[in-house]
């Protein structure tokens, strides 16, 4: 970073950009074998252009040049990838540690077994309820007992203390306790995100997110529990009082960014959007160019304008919100979070409802038919038998 940036609190520091990204996001394919209705980057089927084993090993060598010391790989369900295990060997070999998220369908005892003989490798199993009746309705019929099944196959293996990531709905903030209480009953730990609008989220935020009332008790939730971890997922939820966790801002662009399957690089993993894409690592340069030279993310690292936010005593324990919860609900970059603790989101969706403006998702990568129509998503979704664990 320029000398009088360094300079700066470290908080500052982070908002004007660092030399590398503190926390990476690389999905290594759109393949999947589940649907869930919240999917952030509508996956399902592997895109034709997805990186090849030599380019996804080029992209490990300049994380190497960059000293990036971790990456989160997800997908699509990585593990679908052909050379999955090869590319994780690859990174940790090169002290590129690797935090992976999976839904758990393909982690047999065998490599559950390879797992825990890796270094610098953090594994984390997705479910989105304490229960199959939860968790099912948004990942699929049999994907909870795939997931518990996985997360048996890892203790089994003796892998040690691995993580159980929950994305929080209106359905499973309820079951915190619960979930809680299964992560701890593994050794494991929780980490919770927040729902956001992107991908096929856009067509099931409005059912799936949690209520007003539900996000004020998940805040005081949090803070008597300083060991789940977030993400900064929750920074919005500052605004009610002591700050949460963490950074407490948005990094898209500055400390974070997404390595998507066929190389697009966005600010973050949850504006998977032309608007918000700064360039291709198959671009000269590579990925170190496009994070240090990208328009989009030297944009991003100026001073922002509260916006509409300014004038709001709370501005500066929240910053404005989430900038892809504000996208993807048709409200102005600018603008309050559609989930402000204090309410003035919900005016502000009023008027993008009554305008009918709000952006809409592309079909992604969902499964379509074959005359190209995409199929419809039931509730609860339902995996095909050969997909169960």
């Amino acid at each position: 970073m320029p000398p009088d940036v360094a300079v700066l609190p470290l908080k500052e520091q982070f908002t004007r950009g660092l030399d590398a990204p503190i926390c990476l996001t690389w999905e290594l394919t759109y393949a999947c074998n589940l649907a869930c209705v919240h999917c952030l980057s509508s996956s399902g089927r592997q895109d034709p252009r997805e990186l090849t084993p030599a380019e996804a090993r080029r992209i490990v060598d300049d994380l190497v040049d960059m000293k990036v010391f971790y990456v989160n790989v997800g997908g699509g369900e990585p593990m679908l990838r052909p050379d999955f295990f090869d590319l994780v060997s690859y990174a940790v070999e090169h002290r590129v540690g690797v935090k992976f998220s999976t839904n758990g369908t393909r982690l047999t005892p065998e490599r559950a077994r390879v797992l825990a003989g890796l270094d610098y490798l953090d594994v984390q199993i997705s479910i989105d309820g304490a229960g199959a009746a939860t968790n099912d309705a948004v990942r699929g019929e049999g994907s909870f007992a795939a997931a518990r099944q996985a997360m048996d196959n890892l203790a089994a293996a003796g892998f040690g203390p691995f993580k159980i990531s929950v994305v929080v709905t209106r359905q499973n903030v309820e079951e915190l306790d619960a979930l809680a209480a299964m992560a701890e009953g593994y050794g494991a730990q929780l980490r919770l995100t927040r729902l956001r609008p992107s991908g096929r989220a856009v067509d099931t935020w409005e059912a799936l997110h949690p209520t007003a009332e539900q996000q004020r008790r998940l805040y005081h939730w949090l803070v008597g529990r300083p060991d789940v971890l977030t993400g900064d997922s929750f920074f919005h939820l500052s605004a009610l009082g002591q700050p949460l966790e963490g950074l407490n801002l948005c990094g898209a662009g500055r400390v974070v960014c997404l390595i998507d399957p066929v190389g697009d690089v966005y600010a973050c993993p949850f504006v998977i959007d032309r608007e918000f894409l700064a360039g291709n690592v198959r671009d000269p340069g590579g990925f170190p160019a496009v994070w240090r030279e990208s328009p989009l993310f030297t944009s991003l690292r100026e001073p922002q304008s509260a916006g509409a936010c300014a004038s709001c005593g709370s501005f500066d324990a929240c910053r404005g919100g989430c900038m892809a919860a504000k996208f993807f609900t048709g409200l102005p970059l600018d603008g309050p979070d559609p989930e402000c603790v204090h309410g003035h989101g919900e005016a502000a969706l009023s008027e993008v409802s009554a305008r009918g403006d709000r952006p809409r998702a592309s079909l992604g990568h969902s499964k379509v038919r074959p005359d190209g129509t995409p199929v419809p998503l039931p509730t609860p979704v339902r995996l095909r038998p050969a997909a169960r664990a």
